[in-house]
């Protein structure tokens, strides 16, 4: 199947919310702001109780047949035909394109396929399903914005983001000429390669103050727990915000 979004060929009415782990754990601000600008829109939001992590840590890890044990669990918590809205790009990736991979040759292989294709990272989602439209209330502000490497290379996520930001009337978006380096998070990978992993954020956190904006703007909480802490350890005084919680924030539907 192809891993490329397509525009649904009818505006959906009901759209289910995968929260993620780090939305659930640490910013659930994000969640709740990602829901609240679906239902805005005019959509009926179902949040399934039941859903867990989307397996990618393990899978990640090699172990793939209880990385098929998390996925399954999803397959149970989502069983409608709606579309599934994800406010991460890796955890996006991971169930639009990697569990199509993870089940080639299964019994189930089938059903991941038709899980994935109905996937979609929440900016796109918001841009190219729901036309967003926002009326900036906010005050001058001068961002930056921050893409994960999944968000781009897998999902495909480079100018939504940018597009909705520059939507709003009081926000100048300085881009940063160094986006498409990682931060150095890639979850295991900080913990198994610390060093490499703090060179690599110490260089993301630099880019981004060059940049002179007050406030980074991301689609990824793994990137923002990663960049967010290493700038409070180094003391830089730039706020981090996911930008679900931005959007809601600052625009009110046109």
């Amino acid at each position: 199947m192809s891993t490329a979004a397509s525009v649904p060929a009818e505006r959906p009415s009901t759209v289910y919310f995968f929260g993620t782990c780090l939305v659930d754990l640490f910013y659930p601000e994000a969640g709740l702001a990602g829901m609240e600008l679906l239902k805005r829109e005019g959509l009926r939001v179902v949040f399934p109780q039941g859903q867990t992590c989307c397996g990618q840590p393990a899978r990640n890890c090699g172990f793939f047949e209880e990385a098929r044990a998390v996925v399954r669990a999803q397959f149970a918590a989502f069983p409608e035909p709606w579309p599934i809205i994800v406010p991460s790009g890796s955890c996006a990736g991971m169930m639009r394109v990697h569990y199509p991979q993870l089940f080639a040759g299964e019994p189930d292989q089938a059903q991941a396929e038709a899980f994935a294709s109905r996937v979609y990272e929440l900016s796109w989602f918001l841009v190219h399903v729901l036309d967003l439209k926002l009326e900036d209330k906010g005050e001058p502000v001068t961002v930056t914005w921050h893409a994960s490497c999944h968000s781009m290379r897998e999902m495909g996520i480079t100018d939504e983001p940018k597009r909705l930001l520059r939507s709003l009337s009081n926000v100048t978006l300085v881009e940063n000429p160094r986006e498409r380096e990682c931060c150095g998070f890639g979850g295991t990978f900080s913990v198994r390669q610390p060093e490499v992993s703090a060179a690599m954020v110490a260089d993301k956190i630099a880019s981004v103050e060059a940049t002179g904006a007050s406030e980074m703007v991301t689609g990824d909480c793994g990137c923002m727990m990663n960049i967010s802490g290493a700038m409070e350890k180094a003391g830089t005084p730039m706020r981090s915000r996911h930008l679900a919680e931005f959007l809601l924030e600052r625009g009110d539907v046109r």
